[in-house]
């Protein structure tokens, strides 16, 4: 067996980048503990907590004596540590595909600001209700809309011919809008990730931390 690994989530199992390094583990099929933090009670920037995660924010990954934060390297780590084909890809093998893979992921984290503000995960994992969308997030809507429409094929039930880490977390971004006006294949597709084992398997601690 190798390097113990230990994945640092918020302890509500609400963020979504908490969520796509959970799903990278689980899709790796990798052994590893779940630790939450309590981001209410500050404990982000307590010890020892901060001394691990070195931007002291969620998910932190420990692997043995190495600590990393930031969702998108996460999975980048865990791709070059455990790669194909011992362990599952979270990227395309094609280098256009794993580019556009990395591109979809990093324009999520940093776009669409104005949307992530006024529909939370909230909305997404509980089913919480929002106020009609303001001007600045229905741009935001508009412009997801028009990027997932273009990567999305009628039909299709993933990015690429298979699935990819980028697939969970732009269905996470498009969950936001289902209480909104979303292209029905678009809704079909989120409902697809949805239905992912490692996606039902973070589900169910969402779940269990509400009760």
């Amino acid at each position: 067996m190798g390097a113990p690994l230990t994945l640092f989530v918020d302890s509500l199992f609400l963020s979504p980048y908490a969520m796509s390094a959970y799903v990278a583990l689980t899709e790796k099929q990798l052994p590893f503990e779940v630790r939450p933090i309590d981001l209410e009670a500050g404990e982000q920037r307590m010890q020892p907590y901060q001394s691990r995660a070195l931007t002291s924010r969620v998910p932190a990954l420990t692997h043995a004596d190495f600590s990393l934060t930031e969702s998108s390297a996460i999975a980048e780590y865990l791709e070059d540590a455990f790669p194909a084909p011992a362990h599952a890809a979270l990227y395309p093998r094609d280098l256009r595909q794993r580019a556009r893979a990395r591109q979809v992921q990093a324009w999520l984290r940093s776009d669409l600001g104005a949307l992530r503000q006024e529909r939370p995960t909230e909305t997404v994992f509980y089913g919480a209700t929002g106020l009609p969308l303001s001007d600045a997030a229905h741009a935001a809507a508009a412009k997801l809309i028009h990027v997932a429409g273009t990567l999305v094929g009628a039909d299709r039930t993933s990015l690429f011919d298979d699935w990819c880490l980028a697939d969970t977390d732009l269905a996470v971004m498009l969950k936001r809008l289902f209480q909104d006006d979303l292209p029905d294949a678009l809704r079909a597709y989120a409902d697809a990730q949805w239905q992912r084992p490692s996606v039902q398997k973070w589900l169910e601690h969402n779940a269990a931390a509400r009760n």
